[in-house]
């Protein structure tokens, strides 16, 4: 546990492998069996058919908050299944105990179509700073993890994120848009424009890791929901990527940005995109 006088940096060097370990066996037990393995009553609807949740998220989702509060007695856990049961529960992010911000199946919809682009999401936080998070994509067997001010890390090699390629399009994949306002699409069309390469996104964790990875050049998306931002934001922040809101500002997991944001490889290609949804490019 955390005693009075550790720090969360503290607690972090004593038990992220734990981290680690939690989340791979979470996903061993309740996600890739039902890999490519689901039926017709282990997936349900939310808010409608584009918003999907199964059985593999439900008990994911519990087995991590059973290992993670135990890791960290008096830590609390956001979990998208818990807040979509009980949105109050999403308060805890501007709360005073350390909250893990859990998505137990980040891309449920690849999942639930057998595609291999999905993973389990967990950041740790308090007072509104991510201070670790860990990108786990069990069916491809890649682990994400970085730590505040140590870097970013996949499988154990150290990530860089680099700069786009002078000339080349830049690569960004923005919010779907069944998932944006009329306000939303207007701004992020201002990303159809010379010099640009712009693709509907898959899995959040996953298009934050292709930046981390400079495989992909930026994102720009639509919604502030924090499991979906707050393990991709620090990834691409420790391999030496930049955030900006429309405000010009970095995006803040507490909430109350203003949208779309992007994240990018690097300042300059944050900024460039800013302003192309923000019509001052």
């Amino acid at each position: 546990m955390i005693e009075d006088t550790e720090t969360i940096d503290e607690f972090l060097a004593r038990r992220s492998a734990d981290v680690e370990e939690a989340v791979r066996k979470a996903a061993a037990a309740e996600i890739m069996p039902r890999f490519r393995q689901l039926g017709a009553h282990e997936i349900d609807q939310k808010s409608g058919p584009h918003d999907l949740v199964t059985d593999a998220d439900r008990e994911a989702e519990r087995h991590l908050t059973e290992v993670l509060t135990r890791l960290l007695p008096g830590s609390v856990v956001v979990g998208e299944e818990a807040v979509h049961a009980d949105p109050t529960t999403y308060e805890a992010i501007r709360g005073d105990a350390p909250v893990w911000i859990v998505d137990p199946v980040d891309g449920t919809r690849q999942f639930v179509h057998g595609q291999d682009g999905f993973c389990t999401l967990i950041a740790l936080a308090r007072h509104g700073v991510v201070y670790a998070s860990w990108t786990y994509a069990p069916a491809r067997d890649q682990l994400a993890t970085a730590v505040r001010g140590q870097g970013a890390y996949l499988d154990g090699e150290r990530l860089f994120a680099g700069a786009p390629a002078a000339g080349s399009p830049l690569r960004i994949a923005t919010s779907h848009p069944d998932y944006t306002t009329d306000e939303q699409k207007r701004a992020l069309l201002g990303l159809w424009a010379d010099g640009t390469a712009p693709r509907a996104c898959g899995s959040a964790g996953l298009e934050y890791l292709a930046v981390a990875r400079g495989e992909s050049d930026a994102t720009a998306f639509s919604w502030e929901l924090a499991w979906d931002h707050a393990a991709g934001l620090l990834l691409v922040e420790e391999a030496g990527g930049a955030h900006l809101t429309l405000t010009d500002e970095p995006f803040r997991i507490t909430g109350g940005n203003s949208l779309p944001f992007t994240a990018a490889r690097d300042a300059a290609t944050a900024r460039t995109v800013r302003g192309l949804l923000s019509g001052t490019a």
